[in-house]
Order: C-alpha cells, then structure tokens, then sequence
C-alpha cells in the first residue's frame, strides 16, 4: 500500500515561515528528449545531407560547428547535441519544401546560392546560418508554391 503524501497547508498572510515548515511540493520528474533528439546519430544526418548537394563546409556553417568536428562525428558516429539537432530538422523541413517547390536537389541549391530580394530583405545562403534566416527561406519557398512571387 502507498504512503499518501501530505497535503499542503496554506500560510497565514502575518506569519513568517521558516524553511522547516515549508510546505510540501512535488516537482515533476525531469523529462528526457524524445528518441528522435536524444538518439540523433551521425546516420540520420547524413541520410537527409545527402538530399542535397551541400558541401561540408555549408553543413559546418549552418550547424556553426567546425568541419572538422563533422569528420570526428561521421568517424565516430557519434550522437548530435540538442541544439544541432534542432538546426538539422529545421534544413530537413526547408529541404523538403524546397523539394517540392524545385523537384531538383540542384535547382533548389543553386536558387539557395543565388541571392534575393524578398520583401525589402536580402535572402542569401547565410540566410541558413541562423534560425530567422531559415524560416524566411521557408516563407519564400511557401510563397513559390503557391503562386505568390514577393
């Protein structure tokens, strides 16, 4: 049988409380990544890299990592942190819109490479090197599919 946990009791608003009688409040269990972020190897990269013709060096700069920590990763397949991973699914989202919008992995880096001016803003490949810049691509490329040249 389970012990039931005391139940809090409130302050009055005059009292001065001292730590040992501070109520008792559960915190809630850390949660962990889910397997998609927790388990993100060198080989999931490397399936969606190979989608597109970038080079290591583009890969190294839209995750600002060095080319060769990419080697050192794809030698020793070796898990990427959170924050890669974040970065790597949004470029697998763009890359996959993009795909539907060019239908060629060539068309759509060569359209990445060249620059844009989109809405008084210019859109470049740098553009990828940060999440704003990622998720104006995404909003040109949305644009393109839908017949809305800005």
């Amino acid at each position: 049988m389970k012990k039931s946990k005391p139940s809090p009791k409130p302050y009055p608003l005059n009292e001065v409380v001292s730590k040992v009688e501070e109520p008792y409040f559960t915190y809630s269990k850390i949660n962990r990544l889910p397997a998609s972020i927790s388990d993100f190897s060198y080989q999931k990269f490397q399936k969606i890299a190979e989608r597109v013709p970038f080079t290591l060096t583009d890969w190294a700069n839209i995750l600002h990592l060095s080319e060769r920590t990419l080697q050192r990763y794809s030698k020793d397949n070796k898990n990427f942190e959170g924050i890669y991973v974040d970065r790597i699914l949004q470029i697998e989202k763009l890359i996959a819109l993009g795909s539907e919008v060019f239908t060629d992995a060539n068309a759509l880096y060569k359209w990445l490479k060249q620059s844009k001016e989109v809405m008084g803003e210019t859109i470049t490949f740098e553009s990828l090197y940060h999440t704003d810049g990622i998720y104006r691509v995404l909003d040109q490329l949305g644009r393109i599919q839908q017949g809305v040249y800005a």
